[in-house]
């Protein structure tokens, strides 16, 4: 009775950080068996660990190549925590609630209610399902775009590569199962020049990055701009602007010595992968400086609430940015499309930014201290990590068990979300009914 009366009295926070604890030990153990890998031997613990977390929280950084090391029922088990991982464990439990008929309950409702970032509770069950459908589709039709490309270099055995990289697009998890064919660690490198890969898979990174209120807003309002919500509104004119913007960086700049349709190709999928998806078909130790620290500020702000992606999303930038032109021009709140935003929002805002650079300078630090490498190197891990982006320098593979588990943590924190996490772990004692004198202090 007490462990019933304990698991009630878990917040909704509590309970999503829970299942995602759960799902990635699941997967751990999964993958620690013989039959998970080609070589039939039990995988290291540490490595079946880091596999399982990057999975669950839509990563893809790895430490050992995933098409050379895993077999067909790792790779299998890969892209159901993958799929688990993208969607949100609560939405797919439930799902498969809803299917055997069972009702769910308004806590339920609630738990639903914070892992898809829904403003209201009602219609959450009809959302979800809704989510979870356009999910399956939109996978299963934009494999079947890929597949021409994959059936011509690999002949019948290129179905699987298409369904894997179908659902590691869509779910920004960036896992990829071409190094047995064209070199460990290679990600789509081999199809830097072919649309037929490039622009499905780009088109899916984008769709379930998005965020699944969006889509409700596109499904109802269509056309209709006018009518979306604001956070829609900003969603996609952001999410176009973090798109167009490094793509003329990229074209202009590293990718300038390409053919045309190869310059395209490469421009637009390295200006839309690091925002959460972590496949890249450039050698990204080539890449200048510049390119490389623009690449990290898009991996900081991630995808959108409510999406496959993790990050900070591009919504908390949206609101600092907006924050910092009232402040500018002396307004006294910050505007989005002519709705005022709210103080609570601009703190949170503030709040992850500061989080995740804390965290991904921390980590960044402790890898440095740890494996004796140079600072700028394991500061693009850290942000690739807590951006659950995937996109690495080559160093992941050879860090050490610290290091890893890091990287583990900051993975988890970039996928359950910051205020996830710090609601779950810390109580609130309600709500703040004395208030303590104001002093002024100058900042700036």
């Amino acid at each position: 009775m007490s462990s019933i009366r304990r698991r009630k009295k878990m917040s909704s926070f509590q309970i999503i950080i829970a299942g995602f604890i759960a799902v990635i030990m699941i997967g751990t153990l999964l993958l620690l068996l013989p039959l998970s890998s080609k070589a039939g031997l039990w995988t290291p613990f540490m490595d079946a660990l880091f596999t399982s977390a990057s999975a669950v929280c839509v990563t893809g950084l790895v430490v050992v190549d995933t098409a050379v090391y895993w077999s067909a029922f790792g790779q299998a088990v890969i892209l159901v925590l993958i799929q688990i991982g993208g969607l949100g464990i609560v939405s797919v439990a439930a799902f498969l609630a809803t299917l055997s008929g069972r009702k769910i309950s308004l806590l339920q409702r609630s738990i639903l209610q914070e892992c898809i970032a829904a403003h209201h509770v009602g219609g959450i069950v009809k959302m979800t399902s809704f989510i979870i459908k356009v999910a399956f589709i939109t996978e299963l039709l934009f494999a079947l775009l890929m597949l021409p490309s994959f059936c011509r270099h690999y002949g019948p055995s290129g179905i699987w590569p298409a369904i894997f990289h179908s659902v590691s697009a869509f779910c920004n998890a960036g896992f990829d199962i071409m190094g047995d064919k064209t070199g460990t660690y290679s990600s789509l490198t081999f199809f830097s020049g072919d649309p037929g890969v490039v622009i499905p898979v780009c088109l899916l990174i984008i769709i379930g990055g998005i965020g699944f209120l969006t889509w409700d807003d596109i499904a109802v309002h269509r056309h209709h701009f006018r009518e979306y919500r604001m956070q829609s509104k900003v969603i996609l004119a952001f999410t176009l602007l973090l798109i167009l913007i490094p793509a003329a960086v990229f074209f202009f700049g590293d990718f300038s010595g390409y053919g045309m349709k190869e310059r395209i190709c490469l421009s637009v999928l390295q200006a839309v992968t690091p925002r959460t998806a972590g496949f890249n078909t450039a050698d990204l130790a080539s890449m200048s400086g510049s390119s490389r620290a623009l690449m990290m500020v898009l991996m900081l702000t991630g995808g959108s609430p409510g999406s496959t992606a993790g990050g900070m999303k591009t919504t908390t930038i949206a609101v600092l940015f907006a924050n910092a032109v009232a402040v500018i021009r002396r307004k006294k709140s910050p505007q989005l499309f002519g709705r005022r935003i709210e103080e609570q929002t601009i703190k949170s805002a503030a709040t992850l930014l500061l989080m995740y650079l804390f965290f991904a300078l921390s980590g960044a630090f402790i890898i440095c201290a740890s494996d004796k490498l140079p600072f700028s190197l394991c500061l693009f891990e850290t942000f690739s990590a807590i951006g659950t982006v995937g996109l690495s320098l080559g160093i992941t593979t050879a860090l050490c068990t610290v290091s890893r588990f890091v990287l583990i943590v900051l993975m988890f924190l970039g996928r359950a979300g910051g205020l996830t996490i710090m609601f779950a772990a810390i109580n609130s004692s309600g709500t703040e009914v004395s208030q303590r004198p104001t002093e002024k202090i100058n900042v700036g």
